[in-house]
């Protein structure tokens, strides 16, 4: 059965985000990941993840105003010392935190930056990142998003992804791949993982339409999870969806589907 991590970003969203923790291991988790921790003080995450004994696997470094539309700045070479500032940000949160994998978000592409320098901006913050990262143990992870749910994102394909991270050449640069994110841009699924595993370090999970819970859409997840366990993936799956109801009742797909 593959090994699943509550995004507390997403899931139990009725009651604020440090008492989600004792949520996500009420529902059995035993591994939690979010968007962004940077909002709340290091010691009081480190406190519910020591007390309802969750390990946090996941979580992005600093992606700028997302309020604003800020989707990651990575390839913009205008905020090349704000991105670096982020890696520092993330680095503090996720050595107190045990954290071993950092998304890194690519950003939309600036209306008035060429796509060629946007490209080189993104491997050459990738590569600083990787290096800041790597001394701790730390991997940096990069996600294609699909175009629709992020019009103008950067990285849009799993192909695309596998290129850059052969081009930066850094050892702990890795793919994070979201089942839902690839079934709208490419489909392919089971082939696309299987060709990709060894660079793939996490993985998330949504169906679509709708990006609800696994089995409320169009992808097969019972041969899915079932092919991706005969991989031998060991890695995580993040629960990153928006529950179409009750997040608790939702959670039935889990014995329904990966079992």
């Amino acid at each position: 059965m593959p090994k699943f991590a509550a995004n507390l970003s997403m899931l139990f969203t009725d009651a604020p985000f440090l008492d989600r923790f004792a949520l996500a291991r009420q529902a059995g988790f035993d591994a939690v990941e979010c968007l962004f921790p940077y909002s709340y003080d290091v010691a009081q995450i480190a406190d519910q993840l020591h007390r309802h004994q969750l390990a946090l696997v996941l979580f992005n470094l600093p992606a700028g105003d997302w309020a604003a539309g800020d989707r990651g700045m990575a390839c913009d070479p205008r905020r090349v010392h704000e991105f670096r500032d982020g890696v520092a940000s993330a680095l503090a949160y996720a050595t107190a935190l045990g954290v071993p994998r950092l998304h890194c978000m690519a950003g939309k592409l600036p209306a008035d930056i060429a796509p060629d320098l946007a490209r080189a901006t993104y491997l050459d913050n990738l590569r600083y990142a990787a290096r800041q990262l790597r001394p701790a143990g730390i991997d940096v992870l990069i996600e294609p998003i699909n175009h629709y749910d992020m019009p103008g994102y950067l990285l849009k394909h799993s192909s695309q992804a596998l290129q850059i991270i052969a081009e930066a050449g850094e050892p702990n640069l890795f793919l994070q791949y979201d089942i839902y994110h690839m079934q709208r841009m490419e489909g392919e699924l089971s082939n696309t993982i299987a060709a990709s595993l060894p660079l793939i370090r996490h993985m998330q999970a949504a169906d679509t339409p709708g990006r609800h819970e696994p089995g409320t859409g169009e992808i097969n997840y019972r041969h899915l999870f079932a092919f991706i366990d005969q991989l031998g993936y060991d890695g995580w799956i993040g629960c990153e969806y928006l529950p179409a109801g009750d997040t608790i009742a939702g959670l039935a797909w889990r014995q329904a589907l990966a079992t």
